[in-house]
């Protein structure tokens, strides 16, 4: 038994994730009911996750603070600076794409219990309450915002602390690492009882009415993914982009499909980032920042569901207001982790562009929880694995600049 453990663990985890997708599919299509105690596996796994998580980040950022010197260069600025362009693009592309493909909808109710912000405004208020959090209160509720704050601070402010108690940080960060490489040796087994779930409870045929809508969402992310990140990854390293982007796309993106959390894949994407030797400095913030502001993939959501309201109202977009939009996508997205909801409750501040009533913006927002099954695991695979894209570009960019001055 232990040499077959032994075994299983030098197979590559995405292999193992793999075999775990397709035993979780066969359980589902074949004994449903009888198999139903494997959906324990998938909550375990995801709660494990969300739980180490918050307290990864602290240590993680606290020791990566407290660590830098004066004049010690960091690739932060970069990071942000791709962060933010590719989620502008993002919103630029899911605005065209409406365009050449618009989507009608059948609106529907299901959605009167849920409040979105009133405006920027509040998204923004949101955010600046979350900074000034309580930290024991950020880490319970996974504030990551409030989280990244005082992290942020206590390392800034332990940064002329005494080696020695730089060393017990350093010892607390190896120890929370170790215990996350635990953790995620278990993907396999939590994502099995992930898809057996989201099978047995959703099904595909409550997707059927929504083709249209879901081939131009999922459509316009695989465009990001596959030909945006790419593009802008080459112009900044000038070289050939896609061996990183599959990797991401592998090893960070089908674990964030299939936990649909960007806080719960926040371990996994600081494993893919060692395994890939990037400065642990720069990762162990940017990640973290990452899944609180590299949101490409809400943007998409929002701009795409807003012009589908728009195109089932028959409202006239011109093109100033269409650029608007993209900039209102964006930043509203990077702002959807400090939103009870997501995304999806961001789409009625972006319909109120257009004079759209919250009534019917509503009635978008629940057609948008129908076709999240789908919908929120691609955004999720698209915001998370960017994450890692664009911190391992940066460093890339870094080494390329050196090695020509």
């Amino acid at each position: 038994m232990k040499n077959l453990f032994h075994k299983w663990n030098q197979i590559s985890l995405v292999k193992r994730i793999l075999v775990g997708i397709v035993i979780g599919i066969l359980l589902a299509v074949t004994i449903p009911d009888a198999a139903k105690w494997v959906t324990i596996f998938g909550s375990l796994f995801v709660g494990a996750l969300k739980a180490v998580a918050p307290i990864l980040v602290f240590f993680l950022v606290m020791h990566a603070i407290s660590k830098h010197r004066s004049g010690q260069k960091t690739n932060m600025k970069t990071i942000i600076i791709l962060y933010g362009v590719s989620t502008f693009l993002a919103g630029l592309v899911a605005v065209v794409t409406s365009f050449l493909f618009p989507v009608r909808l059948s609106l529907v109710t299901g959605a009167e219990g849920l409040t979105p912000p009133s405006g920027i405004v509040e998204v923004l208020q949101t955010l600046l309450f979350n900074v000034v959090d309580n930290p024991i209160h950020a880490l319970l509720n996974a504030n990551y915002i409030g989280i990244l704050a005082w992290a942020i601070l206590l390392g800034i402010a332990l940064r002329h602390a005494p080696d020695t108690t730089k060393n017990t940080l350093a010892s607390f960060s190896d120890a929370i690492s170790k215990i996350v490489k635990w953790v995620i040796h278990l993907a396999p087994i939590g994502i099995m009882g992930l898809v057996f779930d989201a099978i047995v409870s959703n099904g595909l045929s409550a997707l059927l009415d929504y083709g249209i809508l879901l081939f131009v969402l999922i459509g316009c992310m695989l465009f990001i993914a596959l030909i945006i990140n790419p593009m802008i990854v080459y112009m900044t390293i000038r070289q050939n982009p896609y061996p990183l982007v599959f990797k991401c796309l592998r090893e960070s993106g089908i674990t964030a499909f299939f936990t649909r959390s960007s806080a719960a894949n926040i371990p996994v994407n600081m494993r893919l980032c060692e395994k890939l030797d990037l400065d642990k400095d720069t990762y162990s913030v940017s990640i973290p920042l990452g899944a609180t502001i590299n949101m490409a993939g809400a943007a998409v959501t929002i701009s795409v569901l807003t012009l589908a309201a728009v195109n089932t109202l028959g409202i006239q977009v011109d093109i100033g207001t269409a650029l608007i939009l993209c900039v209102l996508a964006a930043v509203s997205a990077c702002g959807a982790s400090g939103v009870a909801g997501g995304s999806l409750l961001l789409i009625p501040l972006a319909s109120s562009l257009f004079g759209i009533p919250n009534e019917i913006a509503m009635q978008v927002v629940a057609v948008g929880f129908i076709i999240g099954v789908l919908q929120d695991s691609c955004e999720t695979a698209l915001n998370s694995s960017s994450d890692v894209l664009y911190t391992a570009t940066a460093e890339y960019a870094k080494i390329r600049k050196e090695g020509i001055s």
